[in-house]
């Protein structure tokens, strides 16, 4: 493997689904705490990054994969101090992490999916998803698929999110 731009081409990568990774409290839900307990194990297997599955918070109708809200870590799997841990520990142990996004759609209770569904068909939040015409003169389907996604490591949306390891994320439309 190489640490260019292009490492991903022939780097090994590690998926860790935190849900069910490691439970280091016992409750039968994988976290955090029992992700960070197992990198040595994964960096020991010759892996070169481990990919981190969703792991915002998220009402698990797609398993994760329907994100609420991209600024913050689900309670059940732990806080963004424990992200930050994990990934701080994952780079000492030489392994790149790649955090799963999910930055093509969000969840219905997402709060733009909220704002989208009250405003009119000209109001630039409408436009941040994909809205057709429903079948049969039926109720309008709805996609939860953004157009545009930007994350910013601001203190001004993600306040919480700090640390030199955020980037902006954009979608073409």
């Amino acid at each position: 493997m190489t640490d260019g731009p292009r490492w991903w081409r022939g780097g090994v990568l590690y998926e860790v689904y935190p849900w069910s990774f490691a439970d280091s409290d016992g409750d039968g839900v994988g976290d955090l705490r029992g992700a960070i307990e197992r990198l040595d194990h994964v960096a020991r297997l010759g892996a070169d990054a481990v990919w981190i599955t969703p792991w915002f918070p998220s009402p698990m109708v797609d398993g994760g994969y329907d994100v609420a809200d991209y600024c913050d870590i689900d309670p059940k799997l732990g806080s963004l101090d424990q992200a930050d841990e994990l990934i701080e520990r994952a780079h000492a142990l030489a392994l790149k992490v790649v955090i799963d996004m999910v930055a093509n759609h969000s969840s219905d209770q997402h709060p733009w999916f909220q704002e989208a569904l009250r405003a009119g068909a000209d109001d630039p939040a409408r436009h941040r998803y994909v809205f057709r015409p429903g079948r049969g003169g039926g109720v309008p389907m709805v996609s939860v698929k953004l157009r545009r996604l930007v994350l910013a490591g601001s203190r001004s949306r993600c306040g919480a999110w700090r640390g030199g390891h955020r980037r902006v994320v954009g979608l073409g439309r």
